[in-house]
């Protein structure tokens, strides 16, 4: 990105668009075809940034760079790579005001979702730089007479991250840091509807930060390339390990693509996530919770409250003010810090979210609140007695759209919301603490936090799904068994006898 010179680290940013390129050992390099295209602001329609277009060819240069650089980096001192991370770690918070200005343009992020990923992206680089120090080994036992034997963990390697734009800055990091701090180099693919704020923002940071060359690479492409993209990072036979974040159709292609090429890969992907209100529930409080956990960020958040199941004896009361609530969030310009709901990221998850809903509605929905686009936003949207065979009833959809269905039982929420192919994050909001943890226990989530909503994540935890909501985990705490291997090393002080 031709706005921060990587040698002196500072730079005026200039008029938009900017330009961006692709970031490959150290350096903002042209696509080898030239071609670009135009990055938008969602909210006005105008060009951000005009974006270089990679193909196959200049991802495989990433790679190749990204392999000159690993064996360096992985002999790089724990305490090197502690103070580059902690060193970006400052970066970020000094351009935090920037940033969160990126973010409105580029993917509608509101200011409380923007502060959120800023302040995410810090605490990361803070916390994996401990990592540096964490990829410890075991001296074990043997039983054969002189022999000394060590499991030692060491980087795999390139990794490969491909991340999405719906918290475009937090997932990206995420794909990258934790890699990074335990001496891998990293290719990253960011969205094409966040080549800023998901990947040459992150060169920036870490080059002002002093990583050295080649250990981050950023490729971008156009719309519609992504998988040919995607295909040359994975068969590259450098990339040792790929992550991704994104929809559950794609991570199964990335996972059939990995597996032919015999690639271990770390999948979160979609959620269709349930909220759990029983009758016991102190019901301002779960009201509250339950539009944070379904609106937040327009509702384009994988962890966001798409099913709401209320215990009868409440119900009536619930939807009443969750229904009133939700019709009165401000909606409009995400520069505005009143506003919660922001524009839908393009024209087509707008024209998904009007398709779904009329169809709901069609199938004898009953629509609450909201329900009609007003371009580039869509409203908050209360649905309930949505029929199974619609799309909103078992597919993911992105957008601020909610639908509440009434329960006459704990049991009954847990086996409905379990029926679901998917498995990301669930909440469960009750006055019987006990309860809840026994119902935690019971619902197929890889994520539960009871007396709260879905949408919670920490630099340390293990975020992750089950069933259709992917495999493996991120977070600083599990990056040592996903990005690092074991190996068995063993040393004899005396010959050993031989029977031939």
């Amino acid at each position: 990105m031709n706005v921060l010179d990587p040698a002196a680290g500072k730079a005026p940013r200039p008029a938009s668009p900017i330009r961006v390129d692709h970031y490959i050992a150290g350096e903002w390099t042209e696509p080898l075809s030239g071609a670009t295209y135009p990055d938008h602001d969602p909210w006005t329609g105008t060009v951000l940034a005009t974006v270089a277009a990679g193909d196959a060819e200049d991802t495989h240069r990433a790679v190749d760079a990204a392999q000159a650089a690993s064996t360096a980096w992985a002999d790089a001192l724990p305490g090197e790579r502690q103070r580059i991370l902690l060193r970006a770690g400052d970066v970020m918070e000094r351009r935090r005001e920037e940033i969160m200005r990126l973010l409105a343009q580029e993917t509608g992020s509101g200011r409380h979702y923007a502060e959120i990923q800023v302040d995410f992206s810090a605490a990361l680089l803070r916390q994996a730089a401990g990592l540096a120090y964490t990829a410890v080994g075991q001296v074990l036992p043997s039983d054969l007479p002189g022999t000394r034997v060590l499991a030692v963990r060491q980087p795999v390697g390139v990794v490969a991250a491909i991340a999405p734009w719906n918290a475009s800055l937090v997932l990206s990091g995420r794909g990258i840091v934790g890699p990074i701090a335990l001496g891998n180099t990293v290719v990253l693919k960011p969205s094409e509807e966040s080549p800023v704020t998901g990947g040459a923002l992150w060169a920036e940071v870490f080059a002002e930060a002093g990583l050295p060359p080649g250990v981050l690479n950023v490729i971008t492409h156009a719309p519609g390339d992504a998988g040919a993209v995607a295909d040359a990072l994975i068969s590259h036979p450098a990339v040792r390990r790929v992550n991704f974040t994104g929809s559950t159709p794609t991570g199964r292609r990335l996972a059939e693509t990995a597996g032919r090429h015999l690639k271990r890969v770390v999948l979160q992907l979609s959620g269709q996530n349930p909220l759990i209100v029983l009758a016991d529930a102190d019901l301002p409080y779960a009201v509250d919770a339950a539009v944070y956990g379904a609106f937040v960020q327009q509702g384009q958040v994988c962890m966001c409250a798409r099913r709401i199941y209320v215990e009868r004896p409440v119900a009536e009361e619930f939807t009443r003010l969750f229904t009133q609530k939700a019709a009165t969030l401000p909606t409009g310009d995400p520069h505005d810090p009143r506003t919660v709901i922001g524009p839908a990221i393009n024209k087509w998850s707008l024209s998904l979210l009007d398709r779904r809903v009329e169809e709901a509605v069609s199938m004898g929905a009953r629509l609450l609140t909201g329900g009609r686009a007003e371009p580039p936003c869509y409203p908050a949207t209360v649905l309930t007695d949505v029929p199974d065979e619609a799309e909103l009833a078992f597919d993911e959809t992105f957008g601020p759209v909610v639908m509440l269905e009434t329960v006459d039982s704990a049991d009954e929420a847990v086996a409905r919301a379990n029926a679901s192919r998917y498995g990301l994050s669930a909440g469960v909001l009750t006055g019987d603490a006990h309860r809840g943890l026994e119902i935690a226990r019971r619902l197929e989530a890889g994520m539960v936090h009871v007396n709260d909503q879905p949408v919670n994540d920490e630099p340390h935890m293990p975020f992750g799904g089950m069933k259709d909501s992917g495999w493996g985990r991120f977070g600083t705490g599990f990056a040592v068994e996903e990005f690092t291997e074991t190996r068995w090393i063993t040393l004899r002080g005396e010959p050993r006898d031989f029977p031939f």
